[in-house]
């Protein structure tokens, strides 16, 4: 997956906006909540948030790290994104994303049109 499939597979999940922290990272957020970092410098990578009992497994898989300053509330980074496949690496990004919006408050979720 490349940037810009990346970017565009966050961009089509609801209530997702997008914006540059840090002054090189582009956050994925639902409700102002991150659920997706990206580097803007080459080489790809990219952090999300696995669920518990998926967190060691991945961290010690290759092309994968605890993300740095996140593992403590469980995010991975995907050091070399051509180790998973394209889908899998969108169905842990869409896992990030349910686990971030389901933390949201029912009145956040319904401003923004998300169940």
């Amino acid at each position: 997956m490349d940037l810009e499939s990346l970017r565009k597979f966050c961009l089509s999940l609801p209530g997702v906006t997008e914006d540059i922290k840090w002054g090189n990272d582009l956050v994925f957020s639902v409700g102002d909540k991150m659920f997706c970092v990206a580097s803007l410098q080459p080489p790809l990578q990219y952090s999300f948030k696995v669920r518990d009992e998926e967190f060691e497994e991945l961290s010690n898989s290759e092309g994968f790290i605890p993300a740095p300053y996140m593992a403590r509330a469980k995010w991975v980074l995907l050091k070399n994104p051509t180790r998973i496949k394209k889908n899998q690496s969108e169905q842990y990004i869409r896992q990030s994303y349910e686990m971030v919006k389901m933390k949201l408050t029912k009145k956040m979720r319904a401003q923004l049109g998300i169940q």
